[in-house]
């Protein structure tokens, strides 16, 4: 079992930035993937990021590549999801997620673990 706790979340204004936290508690192999996803009013579940838990791969959605960065901290049990040049069309609420496949995912089915989720405000 792994439990997952977001923080971090807020209200910024655009061009801001915005640094969430996913606390992991329970076992983590290296080979766990943890991910990122957000869900915006009436929308389907995005994938933002996703980065072995080894910290040796990474992957963005599109939307966000080259504004947001993932990170983790092994010693703390710590997932990073670093938001900057915010945009109104970020507002969703995150999710920190794990996959315990093995492999590396971007779809939300195959991942086993969630978080309760946090929400984040883009102001224009």
């Amino acid at each position: 079992q792994v439990q997952l706790v977001e923080s971090g979340g807020g209200l910024v204004q655009a061009g801001g930035s915005l640094r969430l936290s996913c606390a992991v508690s329970g076992r983590t192999y290296r080979g766990y993937t943890m991910g990122w996803f957000r869900q915006a009013p009436g929308k389907v579940r995005e994938f933002v990021a996703a980065m072995t838990w080894s910290s040796d791969r990474s992957y963005y959605g599109d939307s966000v590549k080259g504004r947001f960065a993932i990170s983790t901290d092994n010693a703390k049990k710590r997932v990073y999801l670093q938001m900057n040049s915010l945009k109104p069309e970020d507002t969703a609420v995150y999710y920190c997620a794990v996959d315990t496949s093995g492999d590396v995912h971007t779809l939300a089915q195959y991942y086993d673990y969630w978080g309760q989720g946090t929400q984040a405000t883009v102001s224009s």
